[in-house]
């Protein structure tokens, strides 16, 4: 359970400088229904840029803002079809796309569902804490930029072969980037360095993703919802939906699929990650290019029980996807392959992390044999605007894209396999949970009674946990109706 515990004389410390500083925040509810939002604050957001430093941003936390650079308000679930034509499975896979989310990633959702019980319990405070993001990359982002609408220092931590945009825009946002050695699997790297903060006598407070139970509450609560939205608009006619397709990452975006199964008993979670550290398939360990789905342990908030498939994706085919989908010969190439050029200019929504979703989804598509009646959902965390640089790096390696790399790469992803595809039994989930004592009770001093709480007593853990988010926005009324602004 997320602790609720209040604790007074922070909180109203916390209440009275938001009021000075015009901050409110965003309950649960809004982030699921953006109609909720005060029609004060829709009047900030149009006069507000997506990624302005402004506290108004809170508000388009939420998978149905407008796409739009500045001054969107609100609409559908941001999102693109995959069909057939592109994948080269029957099934059309549901992409949610982040692009649309101030920092042009859904993370932002994640950080705010860790950090704000602690703004109105009293737990955080804001003026004297450092807020300290560990990450393997789009993360960290999101707590930074979170915690300078909150006018809270930040420590942005992540690995220093992470894409030079990400650093760049972080060193204009928070108040210290620390770079780790290694790549996005390195996780064990950013533990090692939030253990030295923690030793280093600093008034910090770590928020680290990987066991912060507000990571995969708020996708539970706000993704969750936002797929069953577009599944009550996809479904009609006898169609089926079939599974959710999430990068293990930070075990936070499974959440959603752990809610989706609640609504849909018959739905099934899908783990993606990558082949080159197949840590959940292969109990394995290396390095990849799959920007920000860091590895080599199972995450503690990983509800590994909920967990029915895992898939490994060779990162060289998200990696030529990646140009295939983004370079003008690719892209002909698509549209004369029989792919709508309307879909074709949208591809771009979709980051490397996002293609190798895509590629999970077909794997497990072709697994199970899915037909033309099936949905499959899945997430593009981020889009194009955050790889440009590897785009260029892909050039300069490779050479000048040609029409055809763009047809090797069209029969690369038709021809994807149900290889290093694994669907879990009953003992299987339980070798993923237990390889958590390694990382969590052994290197992070958790407690084995709490590890053996998660699959034992599985409901009563995680479901009453995930619940937590209606106390929470009753909080969050308190504390903005205290602030005394909207």
């Amino acid at each position: 359970m997320i602790d609720l515990t209040l604790e007074s004389r922070t909180l109203d410390k916390n209440i009275a400088y938001c009021r000075e500083k015009g901050i409110t925040l965003p309950t649960f509810e809004m982030m699921r229904n953006p109609d909720k939002v005060p029609q004060k604050v829709k009047q900030q957001l149009k006069k507000t840029g997506l990624w302005d430093l402004h506290s108004a941003n809170l508000y388009r936390i939420t998978w149905r803002n407008e796409p739009k650079e500045s001054g969107g308000l609100y609409g559908g679930v941001n999102h693109i079809v995959l069909p057939p034509e592109l994948t080269g499975c029957k099934a059309s896979i549901i992409m949610l796309t982040g692009r649309y989310f101030p920092t042009g990633a859904h993370k932002v959702g994640a950080t705010y569902g860790c950090l704000a019980p602690g703004l109105v319990t009293g737990q955080f405070d804001p003026q004297q804490t450092k807020a300290v993001w560990p990450s393997t990359g789009n993360y960290c982002r999101g707590g930074a930029y979170i915690s300078a609408l909150l006018a809270c220092n930040a420590i942005a931590i992540l690995p220093e072969e992470m894409s030079k945009e990400r650093f760049e825009w972080l060193h204009e946002i928070a108040g210290e980037v620390i770079a780790t050695p290694g790549c996005e699997s390195n996780v064990k790297e950013i533990f090692d360095k939030c253990w030295e903060l923690r030793e280093s006598g600093q008034d910090l407070r770590i928020f680290n993703q990987f066991e912060e139970m507000g990571n995969p509450m708020w996708h539970y609560s706000v993704t969750g919802h936002a797929v069953e939205t577009l599944l009550d608009q996809y479904l009609a006619g006898g169609k089926r939906y079939a599974g959710y397709v999430s990068s293990s990452g930070s075990g936070g975006t499974l959440g959603a699929g752990y809610y989706l199964k609640r609504k849909f008993p018959r739905s099934q979670v899908v783990a993606a990650e990558a082949l080159q550290c197949a840590t959940l398939l292969y109990n394995g360990f290396g390095a990849h290019r799959i920007e920000g789905i860091g590895d080599k342990h199972v995450p503690w908030v990983h509800d590994c029980k909920e967990t029915d498939f895992v898939v490994a994706v060779d990162d060289e085919v998200p990696m030529r996807a990646l140009r295939l989908f983004n370079e003008p010969v690719g892209r002909k190439a698509l549209v004369d392959n029989g792919v709508s050029a309307a879909l074709v200019e949208q591809l771009d929504l979709l980051g490397i992390s996002g293609i190798g979703n895509m590629v999970a989804a077909i794997k497990y598509a072709k697994y199970n044999e899915l037909t033309e009646d099936d949905y499959m959902v899945s997430i593009a965390t981020d889009s194009m605007q955050l790889y440009g640089s590897r785009l260029s790096e892909l050039a300069a390696e490779r050479g000048v894209y040609s029409a055809a790399d763009a047809q090797r790469d069209i029969e690369l992803v038709d021809s994807i396999t149900i290889d290093h595809t694994k669907e879990l039994s009953y003992y299987e989930k339980k070798t993923v949970h237990n390889l958590k004592y390694y990382t969590w009770i052994e290197q992070q001093g958790r407690g084995v009674q709490e590890l053996n709480d998660q699959w034992y007593d599985h409901d009563n853990y995680w479901y009453a946990m995930f619940d937590q988010v209606h106390e929470i926005d009753a909080l969050i009324n308190q504390f903005n109706e205290r602030v005394g602004l909207l």
